[in-house]
Parts: C-alpha cells; sequence; structure tokens
C-alpha cells in the first residue's frame, strides 16, 4: 500500500511542477491601494493558501457558535 502511496504523491508532485512551470510569467494584481507585480504560479499558491485557511476556519467558528448557544 506504501508504494501506491508513494507513486500517487510522486505523480502529483510532478502535476504541480508541471502547472508552476507553465504559469511563471508575471501578471500584475490590482489591490485596493497598489498594483504588485508576480509570477502567476505565486497568485494561484496564495489564492489556494487563503482557501484553505477560510475553509479551516469555518467549522472552528460554527462550533465555536454552537457551544455559546448551549451555555445559553
Amino acid at each position: 500500500m506504501s508504494k501506491i502511496k508513494l507513486v500517487l504523491v510522486g505523480v502529483l508532485l510532478i502535476l504541480i511542477l508541471v502547472a508552476v512551470m507553465a504559469n511563471w510569467e508575471n501578471v500584475e494584481v490590482n489591490l485596493l491601494v497598489a498594483r504588485v507585480p508576480m509570477p502567476k504560479a505565486l497568485l494561484l499558491l496564495v489564492t489556494f493558501l487563503v482557501g484553505v485557511g477560510t475553509g479551516a476556519l469555518t467549522p472552528w467558528r460554527w462550533a465555536l457558535k454552537s457551544e455559546r448557544k448551549k451555555k445559553a
């Protein structure tokens, strides 16, 4: 079973590397007060990490709300 996991991780890393190399050109991101040039791959990574963080915090917040209602 561990060989299958190793192969899957290897394939996933290769796909990520191909995606990064294909999206290395610079793009200009317009923030509220500034324009920031960055590689498209970095923009994709930042967007992914923000999504993961939001997805991780949302259930935690719902659990806090649920606990507060039980105490009240």
